[in-house]
């Protein structure tokens, strides 16, 4: 009788869908994120990538901007109907409406095109991990009057209350429910009530960036977020960034 121990289980690979038009693209971008441990799926079109969410779980999308039939941007609006799955965009137009219009309808980042494959993996990867993020351990507080019982894992100002434990937002006592990057950034501001977090920190925090970004993807999320919690619950610091207020 054997006395090893039964070998772990393998860890499922993670399930990227790729929806973009050009076929060159799409075959290089599949091949290339494969030998990265990638289980690639593709769509040629915003309707078939529709259909491939719909019927399929993925843990990640990359769509383009621009698809025929129906673009990025829908894609990511009816996307964000029913799933908080991580969405990053590729634009061939960096500083043009493509990248404001995929992050108003609920992207979590962009890329532009063309990209190397070491940054398009270094996005994703950052992606993923806002995905599966969790708040380092250490005493639970709560901010504004009082203090918690001891080893509760709510923070808590005004309407506002994030269960830090299971990962949940709430407004009034009603759940709220947010992108992961949505949450990261919320968390950032969380864990520094009421002092200015300039773009730049915050893009290295939360969006991972060890270079100079582009701040829109922080005032974009930020946008979303107000439209979530509350236009006055994110105060803008002008020239410098932005605080949660107490």
């Amino acid at each position: 009788m054997s006395s090893s121990a039964p070998a772990p289980a393998s860890v499922r690979p993670v399930r990227v869908l790729l929806v973009e038009d050009d076929e060159l693209m799409r075959r290089s971008f599949t091949v290339a994120l494969e030998r990265y441990g990638y289980q690639m799926a593709a769509a040629a079109d915003g309707l078939a990538g529709l259909e491939r969410f719909r019927d399929e779980t993925f843990d990640l999308l990359i769509l383009d901007v621009m698809l025929p039939g129906l673009d990025g941007i829908g894609l990511c609006r009816r996307v964000r109907e029913t799933s908080l799955v991580p969405v990053l965009m590729m634009s061939a137009r960096g500083d043009g409406l493509d990248v404001v219009a995929g992050l108003e309808a609920g992207a979590d980042d962009y890329v532009v095109k063309p990209v190397d494959t070491y940054v398009l993996v270094a996005r994703i990867r950052s992606l993923l991990r806002r995905a599966t993020y969790a708040p380092a351990p250490g005493p639970e507080r709560a901010a504004g009057e009082g203090t918690p019982p001891s080893g509760t894992e709510l923070l808590v100002f005004g309407d506002l209350t994030i269960d830090t434990g299971g990962m949940e937002v709430f407004v009034s006592g009603r759940p709220v429910a947010l992108t992961p990057t949505e949450l990261k950034l919320l968390l950032e501001f969380a864990a520094h009530p009421g002092i200015v977090r300039e773009r730049h920190t915050l893009l290295r925090n939360v969006w991972e960036y060890g270079w100079d970004g582009d701040s829109r993807v922080v005032d974009l999320c930020v946008q979303r977020l107000r439209r979530k919690l509350g236009r006055d619950r994110i105060e803008t610091v002008r020239g410098f960034g932005y605080k949660l207020r107490r």
